[in-house]
């Protein structure tokens, strides 16, 4: 394996690491500014983190230009 495929899998999974961190304290503060609590809180929290994270790696991936969502890959 050389050291180019090496830095492009560690690059791609720095990117899927800080956007599940960025995600993450986004959708806490957003739930916790809007006053949801009970069972309701654990539904609208996680809706919110999925939309954030795949929002936040496609905006890694257009800005860095990583591959996350790379469906020409299979091209023939």
């Amino acid at each position: 394996m050389d050291s180019a495929s090496i830095k492009k899998w560690l690059v791609f999974f720095c990117g899927i690491f800080v956007a599940i961190i960025i995600a993450d304290q986004l959708s806490n503060v957003i739930v916790a500014a809007s006053g949801i609590s009970g069972w309701s809180k654990i539904p609208v929290s996680f809706i919110l983190y999925a939309v954030l994270f795949i929002a936040i790696l496609y905006a890694i991936g257009v800005f860095f230009g990583i591959g996350f969502f790379d469906t020409n890959r299979y091209d023939r």
